[in-house]
């Protein structure tokens, strides 16, 4: 199992620092979240700071931008970081897509389905010479001049990893994908029961088996070591989880787990904007259920035995700050055999 580090915001200033820090603990891919800043931009500074960590969003939200777009940074990524790069697309929901981000929202499966395959289409054009001649529902593509052709690159195979929760994304996850970005919000059930069956189901409509897909995560972690921390996690976890459950895209999981009164209540308090409420509804069920407990060198063997062999990378849910606890993360990824 790998292990990786996720940032859900970071700041240019700091990437550097960062993504050497990362590298030289011992991480074995860095991901940027497309929250509050662009995941790309630190991705190339991070390119430029290392030299074995691999690089990936996690997520890109990909309607915004074209697959002309996306195909040309992702290109571009992966020549300059010598093949690191891994592309990770999301969908967001409607109303961010519509009313935050200006962008269309119709079908999201077909849309995300034609960006896959679009964005290939492009990296087929500028390796092998191939005419691009993309025809879908919401893209027409027929027209590459040498003068907006990059040409080849020497490690041409970018893995393109995306976002599923639902049953439409995880097969197409399984049908097209190198890897699937399963949501923290998750439990062993509903990967045993919901998302591997649906993943395995388009493995197979492709001729394809497990081995030929990823399975990433960030685990709710809860270390230890420190009582401080300690409790400040577990408030970060429960304020994240009331957060997501809140949210009807995600109602799958509280419905294998019986938890959909408290899911409604949460949707109600959000509504209302009673965010500090929220964390309250979050019962020890529920954590012992979504999250791990455990000293720092110690959660890797908590995650270990808890999957098993259902997930391929993990990281955890906390912020990475370089200086801050780093014995701590360094115990983590020796117990992850690094």
């Amino acid at each position: 199992m790998k292990f990786d580090v996720t940032l859900l915001s970071h700041d240019l200033n700091e990437m550097a620092q960062m993504a050497q820090t990362a590298e030289s603990l011992g991480f074995d891919g860095l991901w940027t979240a497309e929250t509050n800043h662009d995941p790309f931009f630190p991705l190339l500074l991070s390119a430029e700071h290392t030299s074995n960590l691999q690089l990936g969003t996690g997520i890109a939200v990909a309607f915004p931008r074209t697959p002309a777009i996306l195909a040309q940074m992702a290109w571009d990524l992966a020549k300059f970081s010598n093949g690191r790069f891994m592309l990770g697309l999301g969908t967001q929901v409607k109303a961010h897509n519509r009313l935050r981000l200006g962008a269309p929202w119709d079908k999201p499966l077909k849309q995300m389905r034609e960006t896959i395959l679009a964005t290939r289409a492009f990296w087929d054009c500028w390796q092998n010479g191939t005419s691009l001649d993309f025809l879908g529902e919401y893209f027409k593509l027929q027209l590459m001049t040498p003068f907006f052709n990059p040409g080849p690159i020497e490690q041409p195979h970018i893995p393109i990893y995306i976002a599923a929760v639902n049953k439409g994304m995880l097969r197409l996850a399984g049908e097209l994908c190198e890897g699937v970005h399963l949501h923290a919000l998750h439990s062993v059930k509903y990967l045993e029961e919901f998302a591997l069956p649906h993943i395995e189901a388009g493995l197979q409509k492709n001729g394809r088996t497990r081995a030929d897909i990823s399975l990433n995560t960030a685990v709710f972690a809860i270390p230890t070591d420190d009582p401080a921390y300690e409790k400040w996690a577990e408030n970060h976890i429960k304020q994240q989880i009331s957060f997501y459950l809140s949210t009807p895209a995600y109602r799958v999981l509280a419905e294998l787990h019986g938890w959909e009164d408290t899911a409604v209540q949460l949707s109600q308090l959000a509504r209302e904007g009673s965010w500090a409420q929220m964390p309250n509804l979050i019962t020890d069920e529920i954590l012992d259920v979504m999250a791990v407990r455990g000293t720092w060198a110690e959660l890797p063997q908590i995650i270990l035995n808890k999957y098993g062999a259902l997930l391929d990378r993990v990281s955890y849910y906390l912020p990475f700050v370089p200086g801050e606890n780093e014995a701590g993360w360094q115990a983590s990824i020796e117990g992850f055999g690094k």
